[in-house]
This record gives structure tokens, C-alpha cells and sequence, in this order.
């Protein structure tokens, strides 16, 4: 019981959240090879002025059309601490050759120092979700002594940027990788240099660039190469590729730990079951031990996801109690699944006089595999009736017209009462659905097919939504279908 209640009331100490020194002038100095203009201490990293805090240390970054040294003074305005520089400036700072190298060199400073194990994730679908499972795990456990990667920073200036805002103190990282060509996964993980490498899936994102599936294994497997001596790799080994990522975590002589529902899995789903409020009941066999918990997020998907967490959180020795409180809590994040009521003008309403819909947010991004595992989940949903509003996919090259059309079966199998497409690209779906329905083709769907988002709003609000409708809205991030959860949200009753 006393276990328990540490795990459930936590944190207790007002004080754990007290802002704490990150750096000083004399460690930053030294780790990025820059002269210090004078002492300062620093809580926090920032790359974007915008977002600067008090007490954050700001990088002057310079890209191709923009140079973060015009924003130094907007930086200081905001409360920056100090900045890193390649001139000199007004105010505490580094000044360095490369402001870029510089983030590197911090972040290679950081994970030095780190006094526990590191997580790092990849894959075609779900490592966003993954990556805050495990770490909402071991936070816990640890009593917030976790550290992770925020939104989606999983590229060449978001990976060094996490960890250079690693604590010292912190006893697990979490960090996301990401890529859309061969051998960006490379780099990252070996400033990253894991413990523990976990894959989610893989699937055609990026395919325009890397010319097929096989390739795209190819290249997430490419996060083996940074693992840690004794390090572990968590595939998915009912994956079609899974023999390509077994593989290629055995050349760089990882120890392999698979999961999912084949009989051999490693990590292995027994049952699942719908939960009381939402969400799953969970039974896995992990071997020496069968572990049952409660995935909040809906979704077959997050089933399986939760899977690779229990994986993770074993393999660096972390609380399986704690992961699960955490899973059990944790519902879906803006852009990739959370779950919105929203106020309607249509159908009758209920005994308190409301008229309510379920919004369903997964405007962040998409893919094949995702639209797919999504639209199930959308059928399984309770409502009066199911509204898609689907933006396009993206990086998908020639397969684009073909992988958009191929979304005309999930749709009609859920089925859609009503489905809004969204961008050029869904002209292929658009022509799909238009077909003359036969009776080997199923339902007729009705859709609209919109340019823009804006467009998409309109044909939604005359179409009219109604008290307990489901209204998915999925799309890649480039779509801009944020704008139109936006715009729903603020309906009025």
C-alpha cells in the first residue's frame, strides 16, 4: 500500500517544481569551445525568441532565410539569461564560430553528464505517443527526475536542442528521432546514444524520398548504430520488416526484445478488453511475468504501442506499476488523438440542455497506415454519426494518388456518414468515392472535396453538426487542419 500511495500522490513537495540552475557560464563555455563575457547562470535552452523564458540561455541560430542574431535583444527583452553568439553583443554571452556547432557541443555535453539510462524512439507511426508514454512512465517512478524530448523536436537542431535542456540531475532521458531521408537517423542517434532503441512501426512515410518500405526499414533501423555497449532493441515482430530490423539490431550487437501479438513476442498481448470510462484493460506476457493495466488512449493501435512501452520501461530497470498508473492517465495529446467535447447547433439537446459532439484530433500528421488505424478506431466509437474530415498525406511521391485512393475502403467500412477531404492531393480519394457505387464496391459516402481549410470549415457548418456526432479530423501537419479544430471548438450551442 505504501508503494502504491508514493506512485498515486505525487509529486508531494511544492518545491520539486522550483526552477533549478541548468548551466553556468563556465560549463557552457567549456563544452562549446566559446568565450564567456562574464558569469551567469541559465535554467533553461531556447532557439526561438518567441518562446524564450526568464532565466533561458538563447541560441542565435542562423538558417537560410533567417538569422536569430536580429532577435537577441527581443530575446533579452523576454528575460534571456545569456546568449550564444558569433559576435559580439550587448548582455551576457558566449561568443562562439558556429552557433549550430555550438548547440551540438552542448547537447554532446549533456548527454555526457547524464547519470542515468537514455531511451531513444523511432518509427514510421506512433514514436511521437510512444515517446511521452515511456517518459510519463518513468517520470513517475522517478518522481520527476525524467527528462524527454518536447512536441515532435526530432531532427538535426530539435535533437541537440533536447539534450542540451537535460538536467544534470536527471536519472532517464526520452528522445524522439525522426528522418525523411537515409542516414539522418544516423547522426542522431549517436549524439543521442542510447540504452535502449525502440522502433513503433514502420510504414510509407517518406517514401517519396527513400523509394520504397524496405528502405524506410532500412533507414530506421539506422537508430541501432548510436545504441550504448549491451544495449537493448525494441522491434515489432509482427512487423512485415521485422526480420530486417531483427537483423540489423544484431549487427550492431544489440540484445533484441520483440512485442506484439505473434506467440513468440517477447513483450506479447494476451487480451484486451474495453475499459470502464474509455480506453483498454491490457493482459501481457513478459516472460517471467504476466502484467495487466489500463491504456487510457483508444485504439487497437495504443494497445500495441503500450506494449513496446512496458518493453522500454523493463529494459532500464524502471517501475512496471508506475507505467502503468502512468498509461492509465495518459489520454491523447492536441493533433494526435486528443479527445474534445465541442458545442453543436444540431439534434435535440440532452437533460441539462447541452448539445455536445466528440471532436477527435489528429490534425498533426498522416499516413497510410495511420488513416487507416484511425478510421478503425473512429468506427468503434460511440456516436449518432461518424464525420471524417481527412486532410492530405504527404512525402508520398508517385504513390500519392495511389495510397489516397486506397483510403475509399476503410471509409466505407466504418462507415463514414459524412467525409470532408481536404487538398489536392485527395483528388484521388475524391474520384474513388465519386464512383458509381456497386454492390461489390459497398455504402456510397457522402463528401465534400475543399481546396482549403477554410473552405472545409464552411462545408462543415452547413452541413451541420449535430449533438452526439463524432467528428475525426486528420491530415498531415503541413495541411493546417489545426485551424479548423480551432474553429469547431469555438462553435457555440
Amino acid at each position: 500500500m505504501v508503494a502504491v500511495a508514493r506512485i498515486l500522490d505525487w509529486p508531494l513537495d511544492p518545491a520539486e517544481d522550483n526552477q533549478q540552475v541548468l548551466w553556468n557560464s563556465i560549463s557552457i563555455a567549456r563544452a562549446v569551445k566559446g568565450v564567456a563575457s562574464e558569469d551567469f547562470t541559465v535554467s533553461g535552452v531556447e532557439i526561438d525568441s518567441r518562446d524564450v523564458q526568464p532565466g533561458d540561455l538563447f541560441f542565435a541560430l542562423k538558417g537560410e532565410a533567417m538569422d536569430g542574431h536580429r532577435f537577441v535583444e527581443m530575446a533579452f527583452a523576454k528575460g534571456a539569461a545569456a546568449v550564444v553568439v558569433d559576435r559580439p553583443v550587448d548582455g551576457p554571452h558566449i561568443l562562439v564560430a558556429d552557433t549550430m556547432d555550438a548547440l551540438e557541443k552542448l547537447g554532446a555535453a549533456a548527454r555526457l553528464r547524464a547519470r542515468g539510462p537514455v531511451v531513444g524512439v523511432t518509427g514510421s507511426v506512433g514514436k511521437t505517443g510512444v515517446k511521452e508514454m515511456i517518459f510519463a512512465a518513468l517520470d513517475r517512478a522517478s518522481r520527476g527526475d525524467a527528462h524527454r524530448s518536447v512536441k515532435s523536436y526530432n531532427n538535426h537542431v530539435g535533437v541537440p536542442l533536447s539534450l542540451a535542456r537535460m538536467p544534470g540531475r536527471a536519472r532517464f532521458g526520452v528522445f524522439e528521432m525522426g528522418m525523411n531521408h537515409a542516414g539522418e537517423i544516423a547522426a542522431l542517434t549517436r549524439q543521442v546514444r542510447p540504452h535502449v532503441a525502440v522502433i513503433t512501426t514502420i510504414a510509407p512515410a517518406h517514401i517519396e524520398m527513400l523509394g520504397s518500405i524496405e528502405a524506410i526499414a532500412a533507414a530506421k533501423a539506422e537508430i541501432f548504430q548510436g545504441l550504448e555497449e549491451g544495449g537493448t532493441a525494441i522491434i515489432p515482430i509482427d512487423s512485415p520488416y521485422y526480420g530486417v530490423l531483427h537483423a540489423a539490431a544484431l549487427a550492431c550487437g544489440a540484445q533484441v526484445v520483440s512485442f506484439g501479438k505473434a506467440a513468440d513476442a517477447d513483450v506479447r498481448l494476451l487480451d484486451t478488453v474495453p475499459a470502464i470510462g474509455g480506453g483498454s484493460l491490457v493482459t501481457v506476457d513478459m516472460g517471467d511475468r504476466r502484467v495487466c493495466y489500463t491504456v487510457a488512449a483508444p485504439g487497437e493501435h495504443q494497445v500495441v504501442n503500450s506494449l513496446a512501452v512496458m518493453a522500454a520501461v523493463r529494459a532500464v530497470n524502471g517501475d512496471l506499476g508506475a507505467a502503468g498508473v502512468a498509461l492509465a492517465e495518459m489520454g491523447g495529446m492536441a493533433g494526435r488523438g486528443a479527445r474534445i467535447e465541442i458545442d453543436v447547433e444540431g439534434g435535440e439537446p440532452d437533460d441539462l440542455g447541452r448539445r455536445k459532439a466528440l471532436l477527435i484530433d489528429e490534425s498533426y500528421n498522416a499516413n497510410p497506415a495511420s488513416m487507416r488505424a484511425t478510421l478503425a478506431q473512429l468506427g468503434r466509437t460511440p456516436a449518432q454519426r461518424r464525420i471524417a474530415v481527412l486532410g492530405a498525406m504527404k512525402e508520398l511521391g508517385s504513390h500519392g494518388p495511389d495510397y489516397h485512393a486506397a483510403l475509399a475502403a476503410p471509409i466505407r467500412d466504418v462507415p463514414v456518414d459524412y467525409a470532408v477531404l481536404v487538398g489536392d492531393e485527395m483528388a484521388a480519394l475524391a474520384e474513388e468515392l465519386g464512383k458509381s457505387q456497386g454492390a461489390e464496391l459497398g455504402k456510397q459516402v457522402p463528401f465534400a472535396h475543399c481546396p482549403s481549410v477554410r473552405e472545409a470549415v464552411e462545408t462543415l457548418r452547413a452541413f451541420g453538426l449535430r449533438r452526439d456526432d463524432a467528428i475525426l479530423v486528420k491530415g498531415s501537419n503541413s495541411v493546417g487542419l489545426a485551424a479548423l479544430v480551432a474553429a469547431l471548438g469555438k462553435q457555440e450551442g
